[in-house]
């Protein structure tokens, strides 16, 4: 079939390739001017398939409220006259409920799990790198409390699969010995040893370039103005003013999903979550002051990944809208606390300082799979959990539209 992506980030590029490789003509349509530019461009870089958790969880809700008015809150609600943003925050909360939670810890374990396998055989066959590091992540408390709930839950997902190891304070350090100078001491964390890191737009962009090397057309730069449809399908995608004609259309756009679908009566629980990274240079000196273990930092949800000669730090959710304008404060608390990590990392003045918008849903589970238009096909929400993802999703969508039944069990959308 003659199938269209609309959207060039991590997931529309890998559902690409896999639409690829199970012999489709694929189209990949993108406003930006490459690969990648956009929610996949500056992310924490983590492939974290053994921390694939929501944020909708019953011990966030209480905090919530606590970081009600601060500026440097890693969740923070910018309350504005939007439906979209109060039915959203609505639906978090709910999905905040235990056994919704643990519904969603399901959904996404296996998908990411599966994800990971995917993305360790394409490396394989392909050689793509990408700052890739395979040394696993470690979660870690700076208090007894964040360290007790750690442990715990390290417990209760070992019947998703998912093994992690409970760490000691001094385990950790021997881990990563770059927390061995942090002012906040390490109380104790949980390691992950299969999860993975890397640079997540160097990935996009060269498995883009695989991918037209395998015949995928790529139109950069192109705006999409709509889809033209009748009751039950897409008869065309409207790009730049002109119709472009396809068996079946991939919508993979993020955030922008939603603003797409709304017109032909496609709702999808997607709300723009913005997020902040600041990338910090390494030079000789402190290269060994920085971790080469990936962190999740659970005080503050802030994750650090190394990416060959640079540090990526990433985290806060912020729910704005649309905008992406960098708030100077969030990027300075980030800051912050890697050098309260890292005090040996205080030699580095430069900081280069980003936004996105995450396409979160409620409860962080992505809709993948069908609509109402027997054509029209979605592979969009996945939040924080872009990369993770990206690859396992693109392979089960590909086996849907071939007809196929994905090898991964997930809730699809039917």
């Amino acid at each position: 079939m003659k199938i269209v992506v609309l959207g060039a980030g991590v997931v529309g590029v890998a559902a690409a390739w896999y639409l690829a490789e199970a012999g489709h003509e694929v189209t990949v349509v993108d406003r930006q001017a490459g690969a990648g530019l956009e929610t996949s461009f500056a992310n924490g870089g983590q492939i974290s398939a053994g921390h694939a958790e929501p944020w909708a969880q019953p011990a966030v809700l209480p905090k919530v409220l606590r970081w009600i008015g601060r500026e440097d809150a890693p969740l923070l609600f910018r309350l504005r006259a939007d439906p979209a943003q109060w039915e959203w925050g609505l639906r978090f909360a709910v999905e905040c409920l235990p056994w919704r939670f643990t519904r969603n810890c399901r959904a996404l374990a296996g998908l990411a799990a599966y994800s990971r396998n995917c993305l360790r055989e394409l490396r394989q066959r392909t050689g793509l790198q990408y700052d890739q590091l395979e040394r696993g992540i470690l979660h870690i408390a700076t208090n007894a409390a964040d360290f007790e709930r750690l442990a715990r839950h390290a417990q209760a997902v070992r019947s998703l699969g998912i093994e992690r190891e409970v760490l000691d304070g001094a385990a950790c350090v021997k881990l990563e010995p770059a927390l061995a100078h942090s002012t906040d001491r390490v109380a104790g964390g949980a390691y992950t040893r299969q999860d993975e890191s890397g640079d997540a737009h160097r990935f996009t962009r060269e498995l883009a370039r695989l991918a037209a090397g395998r015949g995928v057309e790529f139109r950069f730069g192109c705006r999409v103005d709509g889809l033209e449809c009748n009751t039950d399908a897409v008869l065309g995608i409207v790009v730049e003013g002109k119709v472009l004609s396809a068996d079946a259309c991939v919508v993979a756009l993020g955030s922008y999903s939603p603003l797409l679908l709304a017109p032909l009566g496609v709702h999808v629980p997607v709300y723009p979550l913005k997020g902040y990274s600041i990338t910090l240079p390494l030079g000789p000196a402190e290269q060994g002051a920085a971790p080469s273990v990936s962190l999740t930092d659970e005080a503050h949800k802030i994750v650090i990944s190394r990416l060959g000669n640079r540090l990526r730090a990433a985290g806060t959710a912020e729910l704005t809208g649309y905008d992406t304008s960098i708030n100077t404060t969030r990027c300075a608390a980030i800051l912050r606390r890697i050098r309260q990590l890292f005090p040996q990392l205080g030699a580095v003045t430069t900081a280069e300082n980003w936004a996105g918008l995450r396409p979160a849903t409620p409860g962080n589970v992505p809709v993948i799979g069908r609509t109402r238009y027997k054509n029209l096909f979605l592979d969009t929400g996945h939040g924080t959990l872009g990369w993770t993802l990206a690859c396992g999703s693109g392979r089960a969508l590909a086996d849907l539209i071939s007809g196929r039944k994905p090898e991964v069990e997930f809730p699809f959308h039917a």
